[in-house]
């Protein structure tokens, strides 16, 4: 039985991709602030797939967080087969010279730096066993960029550029590394976005059916049940009525 380390499990993409793996037979460790969540997810997980989860609560912006908290994996979580570094997010949507200095902040602790923490710590398991896969949760915004959003967008590019590069340095090691880049989807994601303000995110996705945490799923696990030769690189996801990150057609 293989082991995955998921990141952001509490909502939205994190907790979509937790259900699909129990369902594949993983034992999975999933990872996010909210320790009642994740709580709840473990053990629902164990009662309706049998098989084995251990929640840790932290915060993956906080390198000596992640440093603990990888201290208390027993010993049957050490052998990690899978990571999905799928903690991100946005903060604020304005022009960049009304933008928040402490969104970016917020955006790049957790968007890139997150990442990185998590990573440096599970790959030298994986290159200990000659095998293993990442994959890193990324964007639409890490291929184009909008207006409104060139700090995010830049996150998301540091995201697809980690991403190829770890691809070449890990090659020799049997590690396989994806991406998933996601146009408009409907999670908490605008939500946070607008800083709680519900109304504000509703309005991202009007006129639209935009892609859901399921659909993201999906994308998952078609990458990870190719047969071991087969590498996905990336996977790139719109709705329909998306043709790139600004350009939409909007039934009102």
């Amino acid at each position: 039985m293989k082991t995955a380390f998921i990141t952001g499990t509490t909502s939205g993409f994190g907790k979509s991709f937790a259900y699909r793996l129990a369902k594949l037979n993983y034992n999975i460790v999933i990872t996010g602030r909210r320790e009642d969540r994740l709580n709840e997810l473990a053990t629902t997980l164990q009662n309706e797939f049998k098989v084995d989860v251990l929640p840790l609560c932290f915060d993956v912006r906080d390198n000596e967080a992640c440093k603990s908290a990888f201290a208390t994996l027993p010993e049957k979580f050490k052998s990690i087969d899978l990571l999905v570094n799928n903690a991100g997010l946005a903060a604020g949507a304005s022009p960049f010279n009304d933008s928040d200095l402490d969104d970016y902040e917020r955006m790049i602790d957790t968007n890139v730096k997150g990442l990185l923490y998590i990573t440096k710590l599970i790959v030298p398991m994986m290159i200990a066993q000659q095998k293993g896969h990442i994959i890193n949760i990324s964007s639409i915004a890490g291929i184009e960029v909008y207006p409104n959003g060139s700090v995010y967008c830049a996150t998301k590019h540091a995201v697809n550029a980690i991403t190829k590069g770890l691809r070449l340095d890990l090659l020799t090691h049997g590690i396989k590394v994806s991406s998933i880049s996601p146009g408009m989807v409907e999670t908490e994601f605008s939500v946070v976005r607008f800083h709680g303000d519900e109304q504000k995110a509703k309005g991202v996705y009007a006129g639209i059916v935009p892609l859901n945490a399921e659909d993201i799923a999906d994308a998952l696990e078609f990458i990870v049940t190719r047969p071991d030769h087969v590498s996905i690189n990336d996977i790139q996801i719109n709705p329909k009525q998306q043709a790139n990150t600004y350009l939409t057609h909007r039934i009102l």
